[in-house]
């Protein structure tokens, strides 16, 4: 009782703060209460159900039973750089996916998502692309070019990363901790109920080489199972079974017992990594973001990777979650049904699970002589400077078995308007250069999992656009969507029409752009 008080305490405390910032800052807070957190500024949604009609800017209301809060972290849209201002575009790679099912969860339920919980980067990675496999390197490198569709004067250019892809019998020996919020938030059937589901799903991948021990955590996290074979089924589906909700959440408390269970079975050889399934709602022990991000980072030096897996409606802290898998050097899913579930744990249990390159790095090198503009789409929160590049101390992205990475940029033309231009162009830069036909270079940067020196890839990229192929139509049909969602001022002449047209080979994004037309 002293938690649900608490919690729609909370919830009326955030609305009448926004309240009070909407009165100093109209423009800045459209559907949004800032909070400042160590990685980003937090957008804390309010309301009674996932995007009903707006009251008050950070306050949505339906029945006061009913009122939740959902937690994005917010982020500004990359703006149009000319590549004599800016030559160099660097950023961390980006496996997430969760933005993709959290959005379906909202168009199912028949709400427009939030626009900050809408990622471009992690819908277009949700899918799977035909990249050719890996030979000499962890992963292989694939650029195309071709007309922008939503806005045919550019261009729209395509770099993809294709992990070497592995049977699940060749893949290492895990040792696997199950960190399991059992706390009351985590009651409802799409909670705990659902994590139950999902685990057993991947219990029953399970090889003799393989360990699992459970650790829950609800006011104080214990030791449910320790870790225990692989083979020894029966045992592990019965410690998942016994579970039950209620309680606070003593979030912080479980990630340590978590990372000591981990550290006391670590596999030299093998994949040691916590799983943790959340809503995210931590309200007990250590709780700010900037204090859980000192404690993963930690904890991460001791070769024990991080996936989190996100549940439920209502009380999603995304950013929250978002942070600690980056952190911890491992990945964020957000589980909206069983087949989600089976998807993540079990089709892509490689990909989730077993890390083949870690701190991937993409910098690309635009051509002033074929370039007037560029924007990279997407990855707004994995942006890093130019100079960390070639810092082989600066955190990136991990990369798994078998996950494929997908980066767009759309390309103006030298001579053409630049978007939402707001700085002259410089007057004594020259675009006199040597690069011939090339339009860009891109370099990768990259460290085996077991090595804290990084190996460079690069690659370049003709001037000449082609037919779009099946790759590129999809990603781009993904980020014509994912614009549309959020109302980018970089939208163009993006609708759902093409949208549907251009993922006509994806039924279910054919089917979510269906229902955000109507939406609309």
């Amino acid at each position: 009782m002293r938690k649900a008080t608490g919690w729609i305490m909370a919830v009326l405390v955030v609305g009448m703060a926004a309240c009070a910032r909407h009165d100093r800052q109209p423009a800045e807070y459209d559907q949004v209460t800032g909070r400042a957190s160590a990685r980003h500024n937090t957008a804390s949604y309010a309301y009674a159900k996932a995007g009903a009609p707006m009251q008050v800017p950070g306050l949505y209301e339906e029945q006061a039973s009913e009122l939740n809060a959902e937690e994005y972290g917010r982020f500004e849209e990359n703006p149009f750089l000319r590549p004599t201002d800016a030559p160099l575009s660097t950023f961390s790679i980006d496996v997430d996916r969760a933005s993709y099912s959290n959005v379906r969860r909202f168009l199912n339920a028949g709400k427009r998502p939030p626009r900050q919980a809408v990622r471009i980067e992690e819908m277009v990675n949700y899918f799977t692309y035909e990249y050719p496999d890996a030979t000499d390197a962890p992963f292989s490198i694939t650029t195309e070019l071709a007309q922008c569709p939503w806005n045919p004067q550019n261009k729209l250019m395509l770099v993809g990363l294709q992990g070497r892809r592995m049977n699940v019998a060749d893949l290492p020996p895990n040792n696997l901790v199950f960190l399991l919020d059992t706390s009351g938030s985590m009651m409802s059937p799409d909670k705990l109920p659902l994590v139950q589901s999902g685990l057993r799903l991947l219990v029953e991948q399970m090889r003799k080489q393989d360990r699992v021990a459970i650790v829950a955590y609800a006011g104080s996290a214990g030791l449910v199972l320790p870790s225990t074979s692989g083979t020894d089924k029966a045992t592990i589906i019965a410690a998942i079974d016994q579970l039950q909700a209620g309680g606070s959440t003593a979030g912080a408390e479980g990630i340590v017992l978590a990372y000591d269970i981990a550290k006391e079975n670590f596999l030299r050889n093998g994949n040691n990594r916590v799983i943790l399934a959340t809503d995210g709602d931590f309200n007990v022990g250590v709780t700010s973001d900037g204090e859980l991000e000192d404690l993963i980072t930690d904890k991460r030096k001791d070769g024990i990777y991080l996936t989190v897996l996100g549940f439920g409606t209502g009380n999603v802290k995304d950013s929250k979650m978002e942070l600690l898998a980056d952190k911890g050097n491992g990945n964020y899913a957000y589980i909206d049904t069983l087949a989600e579930a089976r998807k993540t744990l079990v089709q892509e249990m490689g990909a989730t699970l077993f890390t083949i390159a870690k701190d991937v790095k993409i910098q690309v090198e635009f051509n002033p002589a074929h370039v007037g503009a560029y924007r990279l789409i997407g990855y707004e929160n994995r942006i890093m400077g130019a100079q960390d590049f070639n810092d082989d101390k600066k955190d990136a992205g991990e990369l798994g078995a078998g996950h494929s990475v997908t980066a767009l940029y759309e390309i103006v033309p030298p001579g053409a308007a630049i978007p939402g231009a707001s700085v002259d162009p410089l007057k004594y830069q020259s675009a006199t250069v040597n690069g011939g036909s090339e339009l860009a270079t891109v370099k990768l940067r990259y460290k085996n999992p077991d090595s804290e020196t990084s190996q460079l890839l690069t690659r370049t990229i003709g001037d000449t656009a082609g037919a779009m192929s099946g790759n590129l139509r999809l990603a781009a049909a993904v980020a014509e969507l994912g614009m549309l969602l959020r109302n980018s001022e970089h939208k163009g002449n993006a609708t759902y029409d093409e949208v549907i047209t251009l993922g006509s080979a994806q039924p279910e994004l054919v089917e979510l752009a269906t229902k955000a037309k109507g939406l609309s």
